[in-house]
């Protein structure tokens, strides 16, 4: 089950737009998804119930999760796609959780200097977790409301270069999105002779995030561990290629050591009990998955 996350530190930046229209795209082309949003504004799954009031004919189901007294997530029947939605100012611990369970991080970016300097900011912190760094985890970027009759296209290509960021395409400022997502929809759902200008902009980003989810779909190549450097205490390494539950079990073995260090104890923080419960749902729905 690929996990597509949409992260930037920055609020604002357009993840909310960028999600549903993930997901509307892979559900029009007929996979189940889930639409997992770990925001507290809950952006996503107020869409979610605008959506459920159109009768999308030629759309496959795009579920949020359920949360019970427990706050625990169960799974859904037949998702074949995670699209996740998170909040701004995602840092540290739970920007780390993040990338430890997903496939592709989708980064957007719009076009000015505070926007820059921020999703460089969260470019650097990415790269210094190992699934990023490694490649593992796929990261790209994409340009946000983008005036066509500028040159803020070729800023944010010629600011992801200087970054070495794949930057995968520009989505222009347009009211179609307001309208759309007001109603629950997006523009895969709509006439295509209404949105043929709008869908050839998406064209190399999904094509992109196909070709990333197709990588990380196969199967994890083992290497010998003897040729394997011993890892360093408290690395996400693994002596063979670990698995993204493996990843995240680690991750939580080692909070409550670095808690107890006061050096640390500002720094990291644990998750809020929403945040972790859905880890915990997509952990064994993971493990489920692989039986």
């Amino acid at each position: 089950m690929p996990v597509v996350a949409v992260v930037n530190c920055k609020g604002g930046s357009g993840k909310s737009t960028l999600a549903t229209h993930l997901a509307a795209h892979y559900a029009n082309a007929g996979s189940p998804v889930m639409l997992g949003d770990v925001d507290r504004q809950q952006s996503t799954q107020s869409w979610l119930r605008l959506r459920g009031m159109h009768n999308l004919q030629r759309s496959a189901p795009i579920v949020g999760w359920a949360v019970d007294p427990k706050r625990v997530l169960r799974p859904p029947a037949g998702v074949s796609l995670v699209v996740l939605d998170t909040p701004g100012g995602l840092r540290g611990f739970d920007l780390a959780r993040v990338v430890a369970f997903a496939d592709v991080i989708v980064m957007p970016v719009c076009n000015s200097v505070f926007d820059r300097e921020s999703a460089a900011e969260c470019h650097a912190e990415l790269m210094t977790l190992p699934r990023v760094a490694s490649g593992r985890c796929k990261l790209a970027a994409v340009g946000m409301r983008i005036d066509s009759r500028t040159k803020a296209a070729d800023v944010l290509a010629t600011w992801a270069r200087g970054l070495k960021l794949p930057f995968i395409g520009v989505l222009r400022e347009a009211q179609v999105y307001v309208r759309c997502v007001e109603q629950g929809l997006t523009l895969f759902d709509l006439p295509d002779e209404q949105t043929k200008t709008d869908l050839a902009q998406w064209k190399p980003i999904i094509e992109w995030l196909e070709a990333a989810l197709r990588v990380a779909n196969k199967p994890p190549v083992r290497r010998d561990p003897v040729l394997i450097r011993t890892p360093l205490p408290g690395s996400l390494r693994d002596e063979a290629t670990p698995s993204l539950h493996q990843a995240a079990t680690r991750v939580e073995s080692v909070l409550p050591l670095i808690q107890r260090r006061p050096a640390f104890a500002d720094a990291v923080r644990p998750s809020p009990p929403r945040l972790s419960g859905w880890f915990g749902w997509l952990t064994a729905a993971r493990a489920g998955s692989a039986r």
